[in-house]
């Protein structure tokens, strides 16, 4: 990868529904090679999909939360049904299993306070092995994207 890979990806990470005529305007290049630098980066699995993005508010779910779970066994099948479970909850956006003080950290979309507790009630608890968990609502977001930016490639021009 180079420069103006960095550059198509820069752009594309912000709007992913520019047409190619517009991305090479962007970037510096004619349509031809665009297309081929994108089309090459979706091959090297750098470009890995194009998603739409959906207003969490809109959708009727405008408080985000932060669940952190424990489990009681770390076994293979618990953990496996575990993660399954929360891959068929819509509210959840985000999953992880973590190393340190709790197993998984869980990004849920929920309509306040009622919907956080129905969503325990309903969905989380209902799964087993929950040793203990611990939640904090978000107040404000102050920073979203869904990929790492590329960086900046600086060119030492004094050799």
């Amino acid at each position: 990868m180079d420069e103006i890979d960095n550059r198509i990806l820069r752009e594309l990470q912000f709007n992913a529904r520019l047409s190619n005529a517009e991305l090479a305007s962007r970037i510096g290049l004619s349509a031809s090679p665009c297309w081929n630098r994108v089309r090459t980066l979706e091959q090297q699995g750098v470009i890995e999909k194009y998603i739409a993005i959906f207003n969490q508010a809109a959708l009727g779910l405008p408080d985000t939360v932060i669940i952190e779970v424990n489990l009681d066994r770390h076994d293979d099948d618990i953990l496996k049904k575990f993660e399954a479970a929360l891959e068929r909850m819509p509210e959840v956006v985000e999953a992880y299993l973590m190393t340190g003080e709790y197993d998984f950290f869980i990004k849920v979309a929920v309509a306040g306070t009622e919907g956080y507790e129905r969503f325990l009630r309903e969905k989380l608890y209902k799964i087993p092995g929950i040793r203990h968990s611990r939640t904090s609502f978000t107040l404000r977001r102050l920073k979203q994207t869904y990929s790492v930016q590329p960086p900046y490639i600086r060119r030492d021009r004094s050799s």
